[in-house]
């Protein structure tokens, strides 16, 4: 088998509006697809990044909270690369969302942080390398 690359990362939220707000609004994701499953009373946001797809979004009305944070078992976390990490960080401050201290990534040198989508989910903004 070879893989090409990740299709997609697919999420549950608490409150659709309020993940769609932050994942497109502060985030600066785009809607691809927003799809309503009446049968299921769930919604599916299909959503990118610089017109490739990357994320949907689920809303359900019965979902299992996160077991803990940072370290639950399966997904860690979800990272995304910026050019310059002090200015996402104060972006996302001005936007009133807190963000952890910057850190050096000990193997590669570059610059990260982490911060969390509105349900709590652990998002890593990484610098790219210059």
């Amino acid at each position: 088998m070879k893989l090409n690359k990740i299709h997609h990362i697919a999420l549950i939220v608490s409150d659709y509006e309020k993940s769609k707000h932050f994942y497109m609004e502060i985030l600066g994701l785009q809607i691809l697809n927003e799809t309503f499953r009446a049968e299921r009373n769930s919604y599916k946001l299909d959503l990118a990044l610089d017109g490739v797809y990357i994320i949907e979004l689920f809303s359900f009305p019965d979902y299992a909270q996160r077991p803990s944070y940072p370290e639950a078992l399966g997904l860690r976390h979800l990272a995304f690369e910026v050019d310059d990490i002090e200015q996402a960080s104060a972006e996302l401050q001005a936007k009133n969302i807190p963000t952890d201290p910057i850190r050096i990534d000990e193997i590669t040198g570059r610059k990260f942080f982490f911060f969390s989508d509105p349900d709590g989910l652990p998002l890593e903004l990484y610098e790219k390398s210059r």
